[in-house]
């Protein structure tokens, strides 16, 4: 069981809570950068819109649209009463890695967020200086406390279940792109004192086709309820996902969370493969996202859609769980979760 440094802020009282907790907001980048969609820029916008305002049927949407984002995020969705446009700029649209983690607490503690380093998925893609910025930006527009661990990590690439059982991939957190020399020792010692982990999961392969992650969890497998996790998985053995998923499911289904309960693993197909040229899309259902009683759930107009959906109803019967278009989204390699950041409420 792994134990917070002392005056960390997990020592102090804080800790992440699931994506099922209560929200206050959720927070999201306006798409605006082309180069991310190359050739297909067009429908984006369109697209993204309707997620924003699926969310915004339930709880607040901040979006960060500063420049060039500002006039085609007012006219898309700035006339709806809980979607509130911010002028600050961004490289890109991927909120999930290059925001914040928002920090909850049960004491009487100052609001509070975790302000991770951001090198653009290893610095694949630059400019980020804007990007990196943004969770110090956040945290004087919102007032809150301000954590900075001073090492590189992408919200995509942790998932936990808000009882202190963190999920992850040695491929992404381990990556010397990210941070020289991490041991898995020190990465765990700073998810526990940052996000309060008490026990760490590491999957055992990081791999999904059309990728460039180097191996975020959530395309690979995500938190549903305490103790239950959705994995993704394919039956089609000449799909090159097929070995590392199925690698993935196996070693899912012999862990345990931090209650020291074996996990209950399900099954969530792959779409088909999809293409956009010669560039094979990271196309997979585990991008969704939960908003306050909504899961939205990617769609690729692919017949394993309603298949998705369907076992998200399974096990979130507390939710509605919709689909909505993504296809367009996924050619810049991401979809409805790695756009989005929760807000969970300051006391949990």
């Amino acid at each position: 069981m792994l134990t917070a440094s002392a005056n960390s802020p997990s020592a102090l009282g804080y800790h992440w809570p699931a994506e099922w907790a209560p929200h206050t907001a959720t927070w999201v980048s306006w798409p605006h950068n082309p180069k991310t969609w190359p050739g297909r820029f067009e429908p984006v916008p369109r697209q993204f819109a309707q997620l924003v305002l699926a969310i915004a049927e339930v709880e607040p949407v901040h979006v960060l649209a500063g420049d060039a984002a500002r006039s085609t995020a007012e006219k898309l969705v700035g006339n709806h009463g809980n979607v509130f446009l911010h002028d600050i700029a961004t490289n890109d649209a991927w909120a999930r890695d290059h925001g914040p983690t928002f920090l909850s607490s049960s004491l009487e503690l100052p609001p509070a967020l975790v302000d991770w380093e951001y090198n653009a998925w290893g610095g694949k893609y630059p400019p980020f200086d804007r990007d990196n910025n943004v969770p110090r930006q956040l945290a004087e527009l919102t007032q809150r406390r301000r954590f900075s661990p001073g090492i590189v990590l992408e919200g995509g690439a942790i998932e936990g279940d808000g009882r202190g059982t963190v999920l992850t991939t040695a491929t992404c957190l381990l990556n010397s792109n990210r941070n020289h020399n991490m041991t898995r020792e020190r990465m765990e010692q700073y998810l526990a004192d940052f996000l309060g982990a008490q026990k760490v999961l590491w999957l055992p392969r990081g791999e999904l086709a059309g990728d460039d992650t180097d191996g975020h969890i959530d395309q690979l497998a995500r938190f549903v309820a305490p103790g239950v996790v959705v994995a993704a998985t394919t039956d089609d053995r000449a799909d090159e996902n097929y070995e590392p998923l199925r690698e993935n499911f196996a070693a899912l289904q012999n862990m345990t969370d931090v209650t020291e309960r074996r996990l209950e693993v399900v099954g969530l197909p792959l779409p088909s493969a999809k293409y956009v040229d010669d560039q094979r899309l990271p196309a997979c259902y585990c991008n969704f996202y939960i908003a306050n009683g909504l899961v939205l759930v990617p769609q690729f107009d692919d017949p394993a859609d309603d298949r998705a959906v369907g076992i998200l109803r399974e096990f979130m019967p507390n939710h509605e769980v919709r689909g909505l278009p993504s296809l367009d989204l996924v050619w810049g390699l991401g979809s409805f979760h790695c756009l989005t950041q929760q807000e969970p409420r300051t006391k949990i």
